[in-house]
């Protein structure tokens, strides 16, 4: 077979890498510019024996490749992915499956059929609530806020995707002060204005205020959308999703709620209190990336009314041979030719089992109120309720020192160092360590031992 050679390559390759990722130095600061002397170059005249491309490509893009895939990296909710979702990404792409349509890839229809079903139980969502995988967070946004959008002008008679948004009735899209870059990303995207979003009060935790929600709501006329948020990205805290769904449906409107990384928080009898409510919301998203632990071009994206979802999504055209009796997976995200990104949730689901998931979820956050407490314990001032896997960070900067600029500087020493990676966010004004604890293969030592290097790196500051 041609083509044995470079795949046996590549295995060995990425073998080799997992089984030395443990030890890699966490995302030390890669020099750019010889990256790009090592990859770049001319196109080649003619063509190169692919075994040796895929050694050329790993040798010279290997000071390049961040070891987020390990368990000591804690920047941007990054989860690595397990190894059954590995293994069946790796054979994703070596049957190299168009996932839209049932008929071009039946097995990758009849995988997110079955995914979808374990996704809604595990969460508690309503039976029946249809289901998409997306390539990520903000194009799942962009979907849920689609059938929103249709759903909500459909009930004062305009059809959106016949007549566009030019002479629709003006629509309220409300969110919470900090929301997230990619729920504004899909509004941005759907025509209806960033700028326009209507901003609800949020208190220390950054969770919506409902007293605030239906003050707002109240001054409001017309078709509305209210986005809560389900563990936020700097605190974990979670928007009181019940007063948020009772004040909502007082005003007809549809509610919609990020998930990307709370949603997971349902799977845990310890945790799924925070999601109270959250059953009675319209629309949710999640992202597969951050607790499944699943590669990359893993979205998803759920909907109440099935309807409303593939109306938004839908594209007709005489060459598509979509089926009345099959899921065809393009008629619940925006792309028709896509990758069969189903079979890594699948996997991962099947891996794990409910219990799995559980203890994935339940196992990082307590992970991550280790952390708290022993950066606490060495000095550290923990500025959220650790409530999740979130954890924010100050440290008291010396006298002469600005306090903010002592804080990026901590944060450059740790990614310097390579023992850990953390990133950095701002936090009602004042900058701030930005923990996030995601992954399968994190334990109590490689805490403790990223606890250490995060103390150093602060008393080396100082």
């Amino acid at each position: 077979m041609a083509h044995r050679a470079a795949l046996e390559r590549a295995a060995a390759l990425a073998i080799e890498y997992l089984e030395r990722v443990r030890e890699r130095p966490v995302g030390r600061p890669a020099d750019v510019a010889a990256l790009r002397a090592a990859l770049g170059g001319p196109l080649p005249e003619g063509p190169t024996d692919p075994a040796a491309v895929i050694d050329a490509l790993a040798r010279a893009a290997d000071p390049g490749i961040v070891a987020s895939q390990g368990p000591r990296y804690f920047g941007f909710v990054i989860g690595g992915a397990l190894p059954a979702a590995v293994a069946a990404d790796w054979l994703v792409s070596a049957w190299d499956q168009n996932a839209g349509l049932s008929v071009a890839a039946p097995a990758a229809a009849v995988v997110e059929e079955v995914a979808a079903r374990w996704l809604v139980e595990l969460f508690g969502l309503p039976p029946g609530a249809s289901v998409g995988f997306a390539t990520g967070a903000t194009m799942a946004s962009f979907t849920a806020l689609a059938a929103a959008r249709h759903a909500v002008l459909r009930r004062t008679g305009w059809d959106v995707e016949e007549h566009g948004l030019s002479g629709a009735p003006a629509l309220n899209v409300v969110v919470r002060e900090g929301v997230h870059a990619t729920n504004l990303a899909a509004v941005q995207l759907l025509g209806l204005g960033r700028g326009r979003v209507h901003r609800v009060v949020a208190d220390e935790q950054g969770r919506m205020r409902p007293d605030a929600l239906r003050d707002l709501l109240a001054d409001q006329g017309g078709p509305t959308i209210v986005c809560a948020q389900a563990g936020d990205v700097n605190t974990g805290a979670f928007d009181p999703l019940g007063d948020v769904c009772d004040a909502a449906a007082a005003r007809g409107a549809w509610v919609h709620v990020d998930g990307a990384i709370g949603l997971w928080a349902a799977a845990s009898p310890a945790l799924r209190s925070h999601l109270a409510g959250c059953e009675r919301a319209d629309s949710w998203t999640t992202d597969g990336h951050k607790w499944l632990n699943v590669p990359y071009d893993s979205g998803l994206v759920f909907v109440r009314d099935a309807l409303a979802h593939r109306t938004a999504m839908s594209v007709a055209a005489p060459y598509l041979a979509t089926s009345a009796d099959e899921r065809d997976p393009s008629l619940f995200v925006p792309e028709t030719s896509r990758r069969a990104r189903g079979f890594g949730v699948y996997a991962a689901l099947r891996s794990l089992g409910r219990r799995g998931v559980a203890d994935l979820v339940e196992r990082c956050c307590a992970l991550a109120r280790r952390l708290a407490e022993r950066l606490r314990a060495g000095g550290a001032e923990i500025v959220n309720d650790v409530v999740l896997n979130q954890v924010l960070v100050r440290f008291p900067a010396p006298a002469s020192a600005d306090a903010d600029a002592f804080q990026r500087e901590v944060i450059r020493r740790v990614q310097a160092d390579g023992t850990c990676w953390l990133g950095g966010t701002t936090w009602r004004g004042a900058a701030a360590l930005r923990v996030s604890v995601s992954n399968w293969s994190t334990t109590e030592a490689d805490v403790d031992r990223s606890a250490d290097a995060i103390l150093r790196c602060a008393r080396e500051a100082t």
